[in-house]
């Protein structure tokens, strides 16, 4: 973004001067916060994190409420802490919502933020810390550099998203915390230029078949588990071709596909030895599905499977890692066209509305007919990766989109 024609609005103008002179300022936040491990699974440091940003959200004039779900946090983990942070008056409220928790990194040396310049290298700069720090500094460039607003801007910001939100936002949903009054909602994660107004929904699981340990010089007393998974397997490569012949109509990035989604064995393992008959062997099934598709209808399917394959004899269980919705919002919502024009004046060009290839967390907006919306800083290609990184330049551009998107539908 940076580096477009400087035809912006005077109002564009002034915010993005008054970011692009607190760029270290934000570079020292980011850093940080990059320097947390809040390495998810299991969950851990959600307590420094927090502790760390409810003190700069004081700090920049809004009014914080923490939540802890503490029933949510399972061992080896930290209790989920959920922060909702208000700026202005009024019931009505753009929500800017961002997760704090980070895939486990590859090195612990990813824990040690890096600087080169523009760019900021470390686990969560691009997903999503980078975004956090730019939502967090448009609220402040609006209360500094802006109008007075009718309305307030709520800062969510949670744990537990990389797991598919239980104790982090699904919980927030559950007790009637998230989007209150909401008018729109906008997401910060790494969109690479793009808008995502769409996201597929999940059922993934692990699947563990039983058999019976023996010696290898005694196979015939064993039953080998590793074979009757393989019998699981065949059935479910059979219903990945039924579904992966689907199609979405939603447009997608250039690298994706438009077929619906059932990938096998992300994960697998089980067996003792190599000369001991496996008494246990399990893989995971991660079934992503299109917005045109039911979620519920969905996961009836692929249980059903599974419960046909105990029905002829192999012995297993499973247990459900996430599920969420699939979720739209119309690129035509005041708040869609809104974040549109704020994107035009900043990077020149209007942007593309896309569906993520993956869940969002707009899905619980959504499920409230909130219009909500993914848009970032960061590239995701870059986001897990062992050389994650944020260009902070991006940073300010999207900082001053979220301000002025907030501008505009609050006044």
């Amino acid at each position: 973004m940076s580096g477009a024609p400087n035809n912006r609005p005077i109002q564009a103008d002034s915010i993005h001067a008054w970011l692009q002179q607190r760029e270290d300022e934000m570079a020292a936040l980011l850093t940080e916060l990059v320097a947390i491990p809040t390495e998810n699974p299991p969950g851990r440091n959600y307590r420094a994190c927090a502790d760390l940003l409810e003190r700069r959200m004081r700090e920049a004039g809004l009014a914080c409420e923490r939540f802890s779900s503490a029933g949510a946090n399972k061992e080896g983990s930290d209790a989920p802490i959920c922060l909702l942070g208000s700026s202005g008056p009024g019931d009505r409220a753009l929500y800017f919502h961002g997760h704090y928790d980070v895939v486990p990194a590859q090195s612990t040396t990813q824990f040690q933020p890096i600087r080169k310049e523009h760019f900021l290298f470390g686990r969560g700069a691009c997903d999503m810390k980078g975004g956090i720090v730019a939502m967090l500094y448009a609220i402040r460039a609006l209360k500094e550099a802006g109008p007075k607003l009718n309305g307030r801007i709520v800062l969510t910001l949670v744990p537990n998203e990389e797991t598919g939100g239980e104790g982090g936002s699904a919980w927030l949903a559950e007790q009637g915390l998230l989007g209150c009054n909401g008018i729109g909602m906008l997401l910060a994660e790494p969109t690479s230029g793009v808008v995502w107004n769409a996201n597929r929904g999940a059922i993934s699981l692990r699947v563990q078949v039983l058999g019976k340990s023996a010696h290898v010089g005694l196979q015939h007393q064993g039953e080998n588990a590793f074979e009757r998974m393989h019998r699981v397997v065949e059935r479910l490569q059979q219903f990945k071709c039924e579904v992966e012949k689907r199609s979405t109509g939603f447009q997608i990035g250039a690298e994706q596909a438009r077929n619906s989604i059932l990938m096998l064995g992300g994960q697998s393992g089980g067996g003792a030895n190599f000369n001991v008959v496996p008494e246990k062997c399990w893989f995971t099934v991660d079934r992503r599905i299109n917005p045109e598709e039911d979620l519920a209808t969905e996961k009836e399917k692929l249980l059903g499977m599974l419960e046909g394959c105990k029905r002829d004899g192999i012995p297993l269980e499973w247990e459900i890692l996430q599920e969420g919705n699939s979720a739209s919002s119309g690129e035509d919502s005041p708040i869609g066209e809104t974040l549109s024009r704020s994107i035009s004046a900043i990077a020149g060009e209007a942007p593309r509305f896309e569906m993520c290839p993956g869940l969002l967390e707009t899905r619980f907006y959504a499920a409230q007919g909130i219009p909500a919306y993914a848009y970032g800083p960061g590239l995701l290609s870059v986001a897990h990766g062992p050389n994650e990184y944020v260009d902070l330049r991006k940073v300010i551009d999207c900082t001053a989109v979220y301000a002025l998107t907030a501008k505009e539908a609050l006044t």
